[in-house]
């Protein structure tokens, strides 16, 4: 009996050590492969790199594997049926899950015309609800991510200086 509690208490700790791994933000290599498929997708869909990398930091911190409440997943906190419609088969895989980001955005551009308020809301509350309120949409929580969204895309040096593009509002 001791020694089934005594390894089932060693299979916690290493699982403990595993997912705090996991939890961990990127550094070194693995944040420069991030940053790597941030520019190739933002470049390819036409999605501002400081965009891609603001809404990283807000819904996962860099964590790769991040999982919210609600079930998203990954460094862009994809849902699991927008993962799928995307094609993503692996929420955690940086490349699949920041392509899957990217083109989700790149997406919501085109059908808010490029009104990236409309944009953030839409990819924190759903686009259907965001596409039939429009602006009137007036959720606490939604005004309050995009505005988390716009502080941190401006916050970026490139963001404050680049003509081409305009921050979130």
């Amino acid at each position: 009996m001791k020694t089934r509690l005594l390894v089932a208490l060693m299979g916690i700790l290493l699982c403990t050590g595993c997912l705090a791994a996991w939890s961990q933000s990127l550094r070194g290599s693995k944040r420069t492969e991030a940053e790597y498929y941030i520019a190739e997708y933002g470049q390819h869909y036409q999605v501002p790199p400081e965009l891609v990398r603001a809404f990283i930091q807000r819904e996962s911190d860099w964590r790769p594997c991040a999982i919210s409440q609600k079930g998203a997943v990954g460094l862009m906190q994809l849902m699991p049926l927008t993962a799928k419609r995307l094609g993503v088969r692996d929420r955690c895989d940086i490349k699949q899950n920041i392509s899957g980001g990217v083109r989700y955005l790149a997406w919501l551009c085109h059908l808010f015309r490029g009104d990236y308020r409309l944009v953030v809301a839409a990819y924190y509350a759903g686009e259907e609800i965001v596409g039939r309120r429009g602006l009137a949409y007036r959720n606490p929580d939604v005004i309050n991510y995009v505005q988390g969204i716009r502080k941190i895309y401006l916050q970026q040096p490139s963001a404050e200086t680049n003509s081409q593009t305009e921050a979130p509002q």
